[in-house]
C-alpha cells in the first residue's frame, strides 16, 4: 500500500510541471502579461532605491546640486511609487515593501562616503539607473501588452528623461568640480 501511494505520488509529482508547461504553452496572454508583471516588480523596486537614495544624497551631499537632484528624487519617484502600488493592487500584483538586496548594497556603500566623493558616486549611479530606467520605460510604454500599465510608463518617462537630463548636468558640474584623490 505504502508503496503504491509512493508511486503515485510521484506520478503526480513529475507530470504536474509538464501540464503546468503545456498551459503556459497554449495561454500566450499569460506569458504576455508577466513580461508587464516584472516590469511592475522592477519599477517598484527601483522606485524605492531612487527614494532611499536621494534622501541619503539630501543628508550627506556636499553639492547643493546634488541635493537638489536628491529631492527631486524623493518627491519625483515618492509619488511614481504610490501611483505604482496603486496599479499594482488594481492588477493584484504583490509589489515588494522593502528594498531589494541589490539595492540595499548600493544604499550601504554609497552611506559610507562623504564630500565630493558621495557627490561623484552618487550622481554616476544615478546617471546608469535613469539611462536604464528610460530605456525600460520607453520599451513598456511601446510595447507593454496591459494598457494600464503601459499607460502608466508613457506618463512616467516625460519625467524620467528629465531625470536624465538632470542627472548628466549635475554629473557634469560634480565630476568636474573639487579635487580628485
Amino acid at each position: 500500500m505504502k508503496q503504491a501511494l509512493l508511486v503515485a505520488t510521484v506520478v503526480v509529482a513529475l507530470s504536474a510541471p509538464v501540464a503546468l508547461a503545456r498551459g503556459q504553452a497554449k495561454d500566450p496572454p499569460a506569458a504576455k502579461s508577466g513580461s508587464d508583471n516584472t516590469f511592475v516588480m522592477n519599477a517598484a523596486k527601483g522606485g524605492m532605491a531612487e527614494v532611499e537614495l536621494g534622501k541619503l544624497a539630501v543628508q550627506k551631499a556636499s553639492s547643493d546640486q546634488v541635493k537638489q537632484f536628491g529631492q527631486r528624487m524623493v518627491d519625483d519617484h515618492g509619488k511614481a511609487n504610490d501611483e505604482l502600488k496603486a496599479l499594482a493592487q488594481q492588477k493584484n500584483i504583490t509589489v515588494p515593501s522593502e528594498i531589494d538586496a541589490k539595492h540595499k548594497a548600493e544604499i550601504d556603500r554609497l552611506s559610507k562616503l562623504s564630500g565630493a566623493a558621495f557627490d561623484r558616486e552618487y550622481m554616476r549611479a544615478m546617471l546608469m539607473d535613469h539611462r536604464k530606467d528610460v530605456n525600460e520605460f520607453r520599451v513598456e510604454s511601446k510595447s507593454g501588452k496591459d494598457a494600464d500599465v503601459k499607460a502608466w510608463a508613457a506618463k512616467t518617462l516625460p519625467t524620467l528623461e528629465e531625470h536624465l537630463k538632470q542627472a548628466q548636468d549635475t554629473n557634469r558640474a560634480v565630476g568636474t568640480s573639487g579635487t580628485k584623490k
